[in-house]
């Protein structure tokens, strides 16, 4: 195993951000995962690098999760269960799914990152979760070494949650996933955003799980910006739940607030909506900006440090909140 020493994490963030590691490791299988946790305590793990913010020097062995492969454990008339190693790329991996006509996350194409850490937060986008799909994840206990398998009602999923996130954050390392795709009569969903503008643009009347990838990307590159040409992690934001009853006496301020149902008493408003009336979409302080076609996403414009986009992220949450009072919480992990 290859321990390098002061070694620039700005190609493993997809924000760019120039922070060093202490040290720095990559692991290529389990079994050099548990030698390496057993002999060092004192680490850093990172994956895809898609959504974190790094505001500074991390002062530890940072261990890189490169594990790749994918096989077919299982198979049915119905569903094909498929194992992605976490080092695996999440898009890649997609379209690998798609390729072999296994459905049910065609609509969380072009999302980046690494397949380990897509349980951890749960992603989403137009409508699918993780959730909806997941059937396990094999994970490594850091003290023990010890490999367990969490099953789908384990994992506490909830709005860009797991219990990754809370009880047992920085207690396992995620190696694989297994997730439960359809064969067959495939459940499309094309109501969310504006998939079916998009393929009604492409003249598609009867959509594929191709098709629906297709103007998934097509809509995200017309939105998002690549994080290899200008940094970024996505969504910077979570879309804030609120009670109906706190919606309405807002709404009486802002009438032409969005928002979806998510229960009897709850709604979604997208922060988006609320960052751009808030005058942020476009704008850029230094090299720290807010992106002109989506206002959800922070960017790198190059040499921004990762505490200059936290103090824009700050700002921004500020003025939300002094504005409409409502409180918008960072999706992304800030380091």
């Amino acid at each position: 195993m290859n321990i390098q020493s002061n070694f620039s994490l700005k190609k493993h963030n997809t924000f760019g951000i120039n922070a060093l590691a202490k040290q720095f490791i990559a692991i290529h299988t389990i079994e050099e995962l548990a030698i390496l946790l057993k002999n060092e305590k004192d680490i850093f793990i990172l994956g895809g690098g898609s959504n974190m913010l790094l505001t500074k020097d991390i002062n530890k062995l940072v261990v890189h999760i490169d594990l790749k492969g994918i096989e077919v454990i299982d198979k049915n008339e119905e569903y094909t269960y498929i194992k992605a190693n976490a080092g695996e790329n999440w898009h890649e991996f997609v379209l690998y799914c798609i390729k072999n006509n296994y459905g049910g996350i065609e609509n969380l194409s072009l999302i980046p990152g690494n397949v380990g850490t897509t349980p951890i937060q749960n992603i989403g986008a137009y409508g699918v979760e993780i959730k909806d799909v997941f059937f396990s994840c094999e994970a490594m206990e850091i003290e023990t070494q010890k490999l367990i398998i969490f099953d789908k009602d384990s994992c506490q999923f909830g709005y860009r949650e797991s219990i990754f996130k809370n009880e047992l954050k920085n207690q396992y390392i995620i190696t694989s996933v297994t997730f439960k795709l359809t064969n067959k009569n495939h459940k499309l969903n094309t109501s969310y955003g504006a998939i079916e503008t998009e393929l009604a643009n492409q003249n598609i009347t009867t959509p594929t799980i191709k098709d629906v990838s297709n103007a998934v990307i097509s809509i995200r590159k017309s939105k998002l910006p690549d994080p290899k040409e200008l940094g970024n992690s996505g969504s910077f934001f979570k879309n804030p739940i609120i009670s109906k009853e706190k919606y309405s006496k807002i709404a009486l301020l802002f009438p032409d607030m969005p928002h979806y149902n998510i229960s009897d008493s709850e709604v979604k408003v997208p922060a988006g909506w609320l960052i751009e009336q808030a005058g942020f979409k476009g704008k850029r302080f230094g090299d720290a900006g807010i992106h002109k076609n989506q206002a959800l996403v922070l960017v790198n414009y190059g040499n921004a440090t990762g505490s200059e986009i936290l103090s824009v992220s700050k700002d921004i949450q500020n003025t939300i909140l002094n504005k409409f009072g409502i409180l918008i919480e960072a999706e992304v992990n800030i380091i």
